[in-house]
């Protein structure tokens, strides 16, 4: 794009990486940040004391002292005059005529600590910044659709993205320069903030009618950027484009997809899983297992306190980036549940409990809903909670204990992690399993069972010791969007496990949802946190949230969230759908007017809205039998499907409504007594089978008055159990089956095999 050529040569500044990591030639010279403190450590000053901040650097207080996200607060008291995003900071630069510092990121982002350490903590850096520019810090966790459009920017003015992000705009939030991480001082062919800084404000007063043409041309172009391209609608070849796909990028020896960097996207093995399910090729389940099996014996997961890592650094999936993600944890377990449904092997189950247990007991505030992220970092350094040396587990386990366990766990003398500066091993080690603790059995003639006991013994006196360290930072935020999808794991593994104890933390969770995250208009909100909600729902808290609440009816039976899914989804199509060309915006209509209005369909490390969103559509159409539903969800796919259909696997989740549509799929409605021992069991026997095209709907009879599922259902008024026996009903196509008492009958069918 000329115009973003024309900023790049006017301000010579380097090409950003993806990820900002240290190349080798930086590594000599990477930061190490200091200790996170709590970011709410301090009173808040009152708020006229932040009326009028100095523009040289070095307030005890900024603005963001008033904000509730950790992110903002962990920079509410850096020297540099920070904005939270808003009106205000706009109108402040068109009256000093000055540009915006936007600076994007999250409060578990390790790049971001160093940054802040490095930069915004820096009495000279902040002194040039406040005199340069009026800077703006968002969360993009609370502000998705203000990070998707600079986001957009930033990939395509560097062919890449990351957080933090850093983005520089007019007054009128047009941009004209994108980077990710900046160092301090330049280094490795990256210009450093004091360099940088000077550079724009000479530009500025230099060259500005050049840099507004270039922001104007820039912002001209988002539009199309940040649009759907509509098409014809994707059906069965769609889906096996996707598979071969995934299947060239496939690594056959390690598990996952390419040779590098690898991240968790738990959304391309659950697409791989329905393929299986359609055709029966062994191919689509050898990639699932391969990867599921690596993730649980790798150094992302964690083997002391349970949980997976954000994502791994190698091709081994031993060094992670240790931050746990909330939404992580939520689609790695459905991966697990779905797996445990397809083939039945323990292990899935023990893996998608474990991960709910760690979510239970670290992730999950009073109230019911659930916190957001844990910190890569402690005490200054990335992952330092969770490596161990040999002499530490000689010290809690005992000499002949560890000499046991050392091996099992990867633990070796000189350490299996290396240091991030000097890439020389430090002695320190990540917990992982080279073989499976079957495969350790057999080696050393011991009972499988018994093996398992011990180490995990060992594990828990770990897990003890562990928990008297600094811990990382706790981002205790409550996200609409990332709360929907855990209550969506939590609902089907107790489904699949018939486990009512975590079908009731996806019931607790999902009411404070509904209580403190819904105004009375029934309008979602996006954020909790330490009793206050706030900031209007985008199209995934609406989407995630929703997603949550199908799973949880599929997984309890009870009306109230099938109505409250029903009713949420009305909001939604009201206040996000593009009336003209399909799919849906990621703000609402009566929303912040942004430069651009977005609409997303990528599947990245999180499934976009409106993939999720069809796949709702779809299946709320076969609940309740309303078709108009189903047709918008074929809509919705239509709108995005020009730009899907040649690269399918990126859209993976978008793929799941598609199988869905395309078919074959089923409605069961399973009518009987729900006390009784045969309804009971029927629902237990279907939850635990793969049957992802399948809705399931319990009709009680008898009943001393007519059941709310069929004023949500009307089509389940007539299907009544026979008999004195639990009955089942099986729809396919349009066209009923007899109805029957043979549930053996009826899972064969929607097992689709």
């Amino acid at each position: 794009m000329r115009a973003m050529g024309v900023v790049v040569s006017l301000l010579v500044l380097a090409c950003v990486q993806a990820d900002p990591r240290p190349t080798p030639s930086q590594a000599s010279v990477a930061p190490t940040t200091a200790p996170r403190e709590d970011p709410m450590r301090a009173p808040l000053p009152p708020r006229d004391t932040i009326a009028a901040l100095p523009a040289d650097g070095g307030p005890e207080f900024n603005r963001l002292v008033f904000e509730a996200s950790p992110y903002l607060q962990q920079h509410a008291r850096n020297p540099v005059d920070w904005f939270p995003w808003g009106d205000e900071a706009f109108r402040v630069a068109r009256e000093r005529d000055v540009p915006v510092f936007l600076s994007i990121g999250y409060a578990t982002c390790h790049w971001c600590h160093v940054m802040e350490h490095e930069s915004f903590e820096d009495d000279g850096v902040a002194a040039l910044m406040n005199r340069a520019f009026v800077c703006v810090k968002v969360d993009r966790e609370e502000r998705p659709d203000v990070d998707h459009v600079y986001m957009t920017v930033t990939q395509a003015l560097t062919g890449s993205g990351g957080w933090p992000m850093t983005v520089l705009l007019t007054a009128d939030r047009q941009p004209f320069y994108a980077a990710t991480y900046l160092p301090k001082a330049s280094r490795g062919g990256r210009m450093g903030m004091l360099e940088f800084v000077p550079a724009v404000e000479r530009a500025w007063h230099a060259d500005r009618p050049r840099l507004l043409e270039s922001a104007q041309g820039l912002t001209e172009q988002l539009a199309s950027m940040t649009s759907g391209a509509p098409g014809a609608m994707l059906d069965q070849a769609a889906l096996a484009l996707a598979e071969s796909q995934l299947a060239a990028s496939f690594d056959a020896e390690r598990g996952g997809f390419g040779q590098q960097r690898k991240f968790m996207v738990p959304h391309n093995l659950r697409f791989l899983l329905r393929q299986h399910a359609r055709t029966g090729a062994p191919e689509a389940l050898a990639m699932v297992e391969r990867t599921l099996r690596a993730w649980r014996l790798g150094g992302v997961y964690d083997h002391i306190g349970f949980g997976i890592h954000r994502y791994s650094t190698d091709r081994e999936w031993l060094v992670p980036h240790f931050e746990k993600m909330l939404y992580d944890q939520a689609l790695v377990t459905l991966a697990y549940v779905e797996a445990w449904q397809a083939t039945g092997d323990p292990s899935y189950q023990r893996t998608a409990r474990e991960i709910l247990t760690y979510v239970a007991r670290d992730m999950t505030a009073p109230e019911g809903g659930f916190y957001s992220a844990e910190d890569a970092d402690s005490e200054g350094e990335e992952g330092r909670f969770y490596l161990w040396t040999v002499a530490e587990l000689e010290a809690v386990l005992g000499a002949e204990e560890a000499a046991f366990i050392a091996p099992i766990l990867g633990f070796t003398s000189e350490g299996n992690y290396r240091d991030e500066v000097t890439g020389k091993r430090t002695g320190h080690n990540i917990p992982h399993l080279a073989r499976t603790l079957d495969e350790h059995a057999r080696d050393r003639g011991a009972s499988a069972e018994d093996l398992r006991a011990r180490v995990d013994a060992a594990r828990a006196r770990l897990f003890t010791a562990r928990e008297a360290r600094v811990h990382p930072l706790k981002d205790d935020k409550v996200l609409t969007d990332w709360n929907g999808l855990m209550i969506a794991a939590y609902a089907a593994a107790g489904r699949a496990f018939d486990d009512v104890a975590l079908i009731a933390r996806a019931q607790r969770a999902a009411a404070f949802c509904l209580r403190e995250l819904r105004n009375a208009d029934g309008r979602l909100l996006k954020r909790w946190r330490h009793g206050e909600a706030a900031l209007p729902g985008l199209l995934d808290d609406y989407a995630f949230l929703v997603y949550g609440l199908l799973e949880l009816f599929q997984a309890d039976q009870d009306p109230r969230w099938l109505r409250a899914a029903s009713a949420l989804t009305a909001v939604q199509i009201e206040q996000f759908l593009d009336p003209e060309s399909g799919g849906f915006f990621l703000s609402p209509h009566d929303g912040e007017a942004l430069i651009v209005r977005g609409k997303e369909v990528y599947d990245g490390a999180l499934p976009s809205g409106n993939s999720i969103t069809a796949h709702n559509l779809v299946r709320l159409a076969r609940l309740t039998g309303d078709t108009a539903l189903e047709e918008l969800a074929a809509l919705t796919v239509r709108a995005f499907s020009g730009g899907v259909k040649d690269q399918p696997a990126s859209h993976t989740q978008l793929l799941a409504a598609v199988d869905f549509l395309v078919g074959p799929a089923f409605e069961l409605v399973i009518a009987g007594d729900p006390a009784a021992e045969d309804t009971r069991d029927a629902l237990a026997r279907v939850g635990r089978v793969f049957a992802p095209s399948a809705v399931v709907l319990l009709r009680p009879d008898p009943m001393p008055v007519e059941p709310e599922i069929t004023r949500l259902a009307p089509y389940t008024a007539t299907q009544r159990a026979l008999d004195e026996q639990v009955t089942l009903y099986l729809c396919r196509g349009f066209a009923c089956e007899a109805p029957t008492h043979d549930v053996q009958h009826v899972l064969s069918t929607i097992a689709r095999r």
